[in-house]
């Protein structure tokens, strides 16, 4: 083999052959060795998204009563939080006066939903 055909079969890629052995092939056809590479970024992992699907069925199984809980225990760390100094959040609303604001809404209709199903069930 002569070097003009080795620099075209190096630009050409990796065969599909060698693409199909890794099982999470990145975008060169292989997963950055992290011992080798250290200034690689850790693969994304969406650990939040499980934590929000874990919510979402706890809130689904439980419903008034798991929102009132979750919003009475998101607005008591938040207001102690905030007495501690804590002006900035890394919610996504940012401000901890807006974010006790979005947790009190959410606990009074998490209060007003068990009084609804307190009242349908019990009929008062």
């Amino acid at each position: 083999m002569s070097s003009a055909s080795d620099a075209r079969r190096i630009a050409a890629g990796p065969s599909p052959s060698q693409l199909m052995r890794f099982k999470h092939a990145g975008p060169h056809g292989h997963r950055p060795d992290p011992e080798a590479d250290p200034q690689a970024p850790p693969p994304f992992d969406p650990l939040r998204l499980c934590i929000f699907a874990t919510i979402a069925l706890l809130g689904w199984a439980a419903g008034p009563l798991a929102l009132a809980v979750f919003a009475a225990v998101g607005f008591t760390g938040y207001w102690k939080a905030r007495r501690r100094g804590l002006t900035k959040s890394k919610c996504y609303l940012r401000d901890t006066r807006l974010v006790l604001a979005y947790l009190g809404v959410l606990l009074a209709a998490g209060l007003w939903g068990l009084y609804s199903l307190a009242a349908q069930l019990f009929g008062f």
